[in-house]
């Protein structure tokens, strides 16, 4: 199997090694089929660089309508013989530089047309195709960011945070982590969101998560992000639901330079990020590069940072058709985690009593954390530990480190590190004029994990002072040196009963993804692809941290009947392999006849999980049945012209209906199970019958602009049906050694539906005006009900099942949002953007197997907790200084900036749970805000800093 793979990569690679195409030979063919019906004559000149007037060898220069042509030659130099007599235009163009066009008039002599060409960003065509990137015609909702755009209004956050002025996106930073943000787009998480990098798909291989931390130089480097919302024009096998966001990150500039970027931020955030650009050496490549360090203490306790990030970027002009890129991207990182919500109460009493209700006996159970900072900074995933505790720690990330902890006087229970390398090797090559071809070979690593408790029964000694636990390390470290346990009873000196350990994720993907695009006619445009993945994955678990004892004994692997006593990084709990292989191919096919544009694509997808438990008798391997699924998606588009010019009427944006575009798309996604709902990766239990999820979404669209492009609005509508949403459960299978079956219950169906609307209008110089609103209706539809047949030793059961889930809110994102965002230039250089959001209807997130129907159980149809609504304020500025000055014979440019974020420092619910079982005043299930666990929002902060440019 391996090796028929990798033969594929082979094939499909095989462009990579075309290059240069002589095209002599039919240039002159066709030179003498043409008819001698009149005068001949020659065109001549030279092509040059506009700034420098060095010659551009191998310039193309083309006839327009005919097939001649010539290129440069060394002096720059280019000669076309054999022109009947006529007037013409000429285009001049080359890698790297912006095309030009003359107008000429050829006689019976030498016309002569020069030509001087001024430089561009070389051309990232390439990757937009890669990345399925929405145009202006592209019968889909999507909202563009700009790079300028991300570094007015990120400061530093996690790059999902940038897209929150774009209709139905909801990202928060959930506990504060670096990197531990989220993002919902119409009301999906980011399991059904596709995030792509230049066009590669980024979701996890096994369970489709998106861990931002691993990207945390991204933003730094990014050209632009699009937000596809719905289905998108994406067509990859990706989980392209909610939408997708296409990251492309900055491309090998043309022209030499760089800067270097000085940040400063509350929690004693510092950053230095530096970048430099080679600019476009003897005409055929250039190099961009950058690097960042980013420290901090965090600003919710001790979610503190250290991480490195890199970017590097090659772009190589083989020769006019032919262009080869090499990107790398990676941040190797370690930061602490809050990652446990907590009930309202913890974080302030204030606020649970006058804003959410609590009674009195709510506010008793749980008291104001003190812990730390507390309050709203309150974090339980960490605690003090004695300056005498010299304990070293390890973790392996690319390398084992043996270390001395981050702090001498804390510990984390939770801290995240991971390097998650991406490199790509991109081939533009264009066959002939009709056709070309986009592959991109990549590699994607990953080395890291993250830590927590682990303890043999009585286990660890804990502290309950607080309104929620955190472990007692003295006391813990105390119990590991001694010959007692925390129960009193006998153990030997130094064997450690709680320790702290390393769940690891190491990983290897190594995909292919190759489109060929034929231009059949003017109007019909066709493409065709494979996306080709394939993933190991190794999991375990690792001492890290003995607390104060020698060893720690493990007992749960088969292949060791008596354990093992584990020191400082061995292995321990479990440990598996998990392999992903994936195959996708697609044809899409795009038509554009005047007022009209049209798409449709069909796609299918092909996956096999294997499984392999090293803790197991003999390392026994599972091998899952492959997993196919289809999709569909076609969309139109129409020009209506001035059709909304009535619009005019409207008061500073009415011309927005000078121009108008009506849109519609249509489309049917199958997604096939995760890995973790196939193959139970603690036993190797393989489901027997996994269904495919199924999405059907439907959207149309009004895209409104004025003449001048100063005012821009879009309007749309969609409908969104995801059917049998994968809802997996552990029966008995009968077998003789007691292991569990899994099956897969149907009928947990949704129904996402809205309306969005967006829109910006440059009013004048000075002032600009942008706006988004979405008000959606996302709701389970039915109940859920079906049996399944449950064995005993005896016995086959046939189980009816029931869910009652009809008519209750998908939680998780708010579903009714606006944000008005104002921005000024009152001088020169300085720029001030005040940003305000808005979300309501913000129902808690919550789990359909909570509502499962039992056999004498009166069904719970309450709906879930819906936090309150709330409103925040963020303002960005920035200023550039006048002038510049010199540094031997470089100018240099300085740029100050600012961002405070929660300028009014509101207090708001941000994530909810329903009815945690953890945090939680009520046991019995009311769907209220006592019962629920929540993180409020980031209190008021700040970011800012000094931006030098060369």
């Amino acid at each position: 199997m391996k090796i028929r793979l990798f033969l594929l990569t082979f094939v499909l690679s095989l462009p990579l090694a075309i290059f240069a195409q002589d095209d002599a030979v039919v240039e002159e063919a066709a030179v003498q089929e043409e008819a001698v019906w009149g005068e001949i004559g020659t065109l001549a000149g030279m092509v040059t660089d506009v700034s420098s007037g060095a010659a551009l060898s191998g310039a193309n220069v083309i006839v327009e309508g005919t097939d001649l042509g010539a290129a440069a030659d060394a002096s720059g130099s280019y000669l076309i013989d054999k022109l009947p007599a006529g007037s013409y235009t000429v285009t001049a163009s080359m890698m790297g530089y912006k095309s030009s066009s003359e107008s000429v008039t050829v006689g019976t002599g030498t016309a002569v047309v020069n030509f001087s060409l001024s430089a561009a960003v070389l051309k990232m065509s390439g990757l937009e195709v890669l990345a399925s990137r929405a145009v202006e015609n592209t019968p889909v909702a999507f909202s563009n960011v700009s790079k300028a755009d991300i570094e007015f209004r990120l400061g530093s956050q996690d790059i999902p945070m940038a897209l929150n002025a774009t209709p139905s996106v909801y990202a928060t930073m959930q506990g504060g982590g670096a990197g531990d943000a989220r993002i919902n787009v119409r009301g999906f998480n980011q399991r059904n969101v596709a995030v792509m990098i230049n066009g590669v798909p980024q979701n996890d291989m096994e369970n489709g998560w998106v861990y931002w931390s691993n990207w945390d130089g991204v933003g730094d480097a990014s050209q632009s992000i699009q937000m596809q919302r719905g289905l998108s024009a994406v067509n990859l096998a990706a989980p392209s639901i909610g939408g997708s966001m296409n990251i492309i990150t900055d491309p090998a500039q043309v022209e030499s330079g760089g800067k270097v970027k000085q940040e400063y931020g509350a929690g004693n955030f510092l950053k230095t990020s530096v970048n430099y650009n080679t600019g476009l050496v003897n005409g055929k490549y250039a190099i961009s590069a950058t690097v960042v360090r980013k420290t901090g203490d965090g600003l919710i306790d001790k979610t503190w940072t250290d991480a490195w990030a890199y970017y590097f970027g090659l772009s190589y002009a083989v020769n006019p058709k032919n262009r080869i890129e090499l990107y790398a991207i990676g941040a190797p990182q370690r930061h602490g985690q809050n990652l446990w919500k907590q009930n309202a109460a913890t974080y302030s009493h204030e606020f649970a009593a006058d804003e959410l209700g609590y009674s009195q006996g709510a506010l008793n159970k749980f008291s104001e954390a003190t812990h730390g900072t507390g309050g709203r900074f309150y974090s339980e995933n960490w605690n003090r530990v004695s300056d005498l505790y010299t304990g070293k720690q390890y973790y392996y990330m690319y390398g084992a480190n043996v270390v001395d902890r981050h702090d001498p006087h804390f510990i984390n229970e939770r801290e995240n590190y991971f390097h998650k390398p991406l490199v790509n090797l991109n081939h533009f090559l264009t066959i002939n004029d009709q056709m070309r071809l986009s592959s991109v070979l990549y590699w994607s690593g990953g080395s890291g994990g993250g830590s927590g408790t682990l303890d043999q029964y009585p286990g660890y000694i804990w502290d309950y002072s607080g309104p929620s636990r955190v472990f007692d390390l003295d006391a813990t470290i105390a119990m590991n040196r001694s010959d007692k346990n925390r129960k009193g009873w006998d153990k030997v000196p130094g064997q450690s009963i709680a320790i702290l350990r390393n769940s690891i994720n190491r990983q290897s993907t190594l995909g292919l993804i190759s489109k060929l695009n034929y231009d059949m006619s003017d109007d019909i445009k066709l493409e065709f692809g494979v996306d080709w993945r394939t993933a190991e994955i190794e999991h375990a678990r690792e001492v890290r941290d003995l607390l104060g004892g020698d060893y720690y004994v493990e007992t749960r692997n088969e292949n060791f009947a008596d354990g093992y006593d584990a020191g400082l990084g061995d292995i321990i709990h479990y440990h598996n392999h998990n392999t992903v292989d994936w195959l996708g191919l697609f044809g899409q096919g795009n038509y554009t006849k005047d007022a009209l544009s049209a798409y449709g694509m069909f796609g299918f997808s092909n996956i096999t999980y294997t499984h392999q438990n090293h803790f197991l008798a003999g390392d026994p391997l599972f091998e899952a049945d492959p997993i196919s699924a289809i999709q569909f998606k076609a969309g139109v588009l129409y020009d209506l012209g001035s059709a909304m010019s009535f619009l005019s009427m409207i008061p500073l944006v009415g011309k927005v209906g000078e121009q108008s575009k009506v849109f519609a798309n249509f489309g049917n996604v199958e997604k096939v199970p995760i890995l973790d709902n196939v193959i139970d990766d603690n036993n190797g239990t393989i489901s027997s019958d996994p269904l495919n999820e199924v999405f059907t979404s439907f959207e149309i669209g009004l895209k409104l602009h004025s003449d001048d492009g100063a005012v821009v609005g879009n309007v749309n509508y969609y409908n969104t049906q995801w059917k049998d949403r994968n809802q997996v459960k552990y029966i008995n299978s009968g077998s003789s050694d007691g292991a569990d079956a899994m099956v897969f219950l149907t009928g947990v169906n949704q129904n996402h539906s809205g309306f969005e609307v967006e829109g910006s209008a440059q009013l004048n110089d000075m002032f600009r005006l942008d706006g988004a609103m979405s008000y959606a209706n996302w709701q389970f539809d039915g109940d859920a009900s079906g049996k399944y047949k449950e064995y005993t030793d005896s016995t086959t059961v046939v189980t009816n099942y029931v869910y009652a889930l009809d008519g209750l809110y998908v939680g998780d994102s708010p579903q009714s949002q606006l944000v008005l965002g104002g921005t000024i230039t009152p001088i020169d250089g300085l720029k001030i953007q005040g940003l305000y959001n808005f979300y309501d209807r913000n129902f808690a997130d919550w789990s359909p197997g909570s509502r499962e129907i039992g056999d004498d159980d009166d069904p719970d149809r309450d709906q879930v907790w819906e936090a309150p609504d709330y409103s925040k304020i963020d303002i960005h500025a920035y200023y550039d200084l006048p002038g510049s000055f010199s540094a031997g014979s470089t100018d240099i440019t300085i740029q100050a900036f600012f961002h405070i974020f929660n300028v009014l420092d509101a207090i708001y619910v941000q994530d909810a749970y329903d009815n945690s079982n953890y945090n939680g005043y009520h046991d019995d299930g009311r769907h209220d805000a006592s019962s629920a666990e929540v993180f409020l929002g980031t209190p008021r902060y700040f970011n800012a800093g000094l931006t030098f440019r060369f």
